[in-house]
């Protein structure tokens, strides 16, 4: 993500819980220092929640943590769906989950407009799949590294092998997600100490079933990324 002047973040490695349902729990998951909160808006998936609660949900967030983005999570969505996908409905991030290509991005930032941050996620099926990010170097604001799984777009709990992103070094701000838990922060992060990652991405990982949060293990995964944060102005 691009942190512009006026973000709210302030400090990295972000921590990101993705998949949320309901606007109370929500609230509670901002209220625990989350950066930024995920609803799914693809129908198939188990976390996907209707268009008409969406709104709802972000308020929620945004009283709870004036700090923490909303961010909509879509799969290739059409021109027809654009109405949706602007910040009217309350997020502040459109999180691209698909195939979208480089030229598609553009034509989304361009429609939707320049209130809206695009974060594209990067399903790694092999250590080549890396060099993918350059290709939307220009077009988005940010990046979500998941490893790729058959018929699955996320939330599946696989892990990318961490040697892969040794050495990985995009030209924008990237998340790294797929199979994250309280006791996996700290080594993850140590191993990518050269190279960190801008933020976390957690779903499944804190889940007591899809959509549903286990908020004591959403505040031991604060706890645990907490030794590494660092202040962005320092």
């Amino acid at each position: 993500m691009t942190v512009r002047p006026d973000s709210p973040l302030g400090y990295k490695p972000w921590l990101k819980v993705c998949g949320l349902r309901t606007p109370e729990q929500a609230s509670a998951v901002a209220a625990l220092g989350v950066d930024a909160i995920g609803v799914i808006a693809v129908e198939a998936s188990p976390r996907w929640l209707a268009p008409e609660t969406r709104p709802a949900l972000f308020a929620a967030v945004h009283q709870a943590s004036s700090r923490c983005l909303g961010v909509l999570v879509v799969s290739d969505p059409s021109d027809a769906e654009l109405p949706v996908l602007g910040p009217a409905g309350g997020h502040q991030v459109l999180q691209l989950h698909g195939q979208e290509t480089p030229e598609r991005c553009l034509q989304l930032r361009n429609a939707l407009g320049p209130d809206l941050l695009l974060w594209k996620a990067l399903r790694i099926r092999q250590p080549e799949d890396l060099q993918r990010a350059v290709d939307y170097g220009s077009v988005v604001d940010g990046l979500l590294l998941d490893a790729w799984v058959p018929d699955q777009l996320g939330g599946t709990g696989h892990r990318i092998p961490i040697e892969w992103l040794n050495g990985f070094e995009p030209p924008l701000p990237w998340w790294l997600a797929g199979g994250l838990t309280p006791e996996r922060v700290a080594p993850a992060l140590e191993a990518l100490q050269a190279q960190p990652p801008s933020g976390l991405d957690v779903s499944s990982g804190v889940e007591r079933a899809p959509g549903d949060k286990d908020l004591a293990k959403v505040q031991q995964l604060v706890a645990a990324l907490a030794p590494f944060r660092q202040d962005l102005s320092s």
